[in-house]
C-alpha cells in the first residue's frame, strides 16, 4: 500500500511540475471588425493549439443587423461570420473541432441542419440544443473551437 501511495505522490508532483514549466500563453483577440470594437468580450482566445471563437449570430457585420431570411439565411450568415473570424487568423472552416449550436427553436433543427452539413463535410463534434430567446432577437447562435 505504502508504495501506491509513493507512486501515487510522484506523479502529483511531476503534474505540478509540469504546469509550473509550461509556457502557455493565452492570448485575447479584439475583432477585426470595426463595429465590434468595444463590445464587452474577445471576438476570439487563443492557446497553444486552439481558438476559441465567441458565440456568432446572424448579423451582417457591414450593416449591423440581423439578416432576413429565417433560419437558413441566419445561419448561412453565421457560418460566414465564423469564416471571417477564421481566415483573420490563417485558419478555415476545415480547422473546426468542436461546434456549439443554440436554437430559438428546435424545430428549426431539420432546416439548420440541412444548411450546417454543406459547409462541414468533416463533420467536427457539435452539441446542439435550444434556448428560448438568444441574443439580438437571433434564431440561431454558433460558437466554435479550432484547432490552429
Amino acid at each position: 500500500m505504502k508504495s501506491v501511495f509513493s507512486i501515487l505522490s510522484l506523479f502529483i508532483l511531476m503534474s505540478f511540475q509540469s504546469c509550473e514549466n509550461s509556457n502557455s500563453e493565452i492570448i485575447f483577440h479584439k475583432s477585426h471588425e470595426p463595429s465590434r470594437a468595444d463590445v464587452p468580450f474577445s471576438d476570439a482566445v487563443e492557446t497553444d493549439d486552439l481558438l476559441f471563437l465567441t458565440g456568432q449570430i446572424g448579423k451582417n457585420h457591414k450593416t449591423g443587423k440581423l439578416v432576413t431570411g429565417g433560419i437558413n439565411a441566419e445561419t448561412k450568415q453565421v457560418i460566414k461570420n465564423i469564416k471571417d473570424v477564421l481566415e483573420y487568423h490563417n485558419l478555415s472552416l476545415d480547422d473546426i473541432v468542436k461546434c456549439t449550436v443554440i436554437l430559438k427553436d428546435i424545430d428549426d433543427f431539420k432546416d439548420f441542419n440541412w444548411v450546417y452539413t454543406t459547409y462541414f463535410p468533416k463533420k467536427p463534434a457539435r452539441t446542439t440544443f435550444a434556448a428560448s430567446g438568444l441574443a439580438g432577437g437571433a434564431s440561431i447562435e454558433i460558437d466554435v473551437i479550432a484547432a490552429k
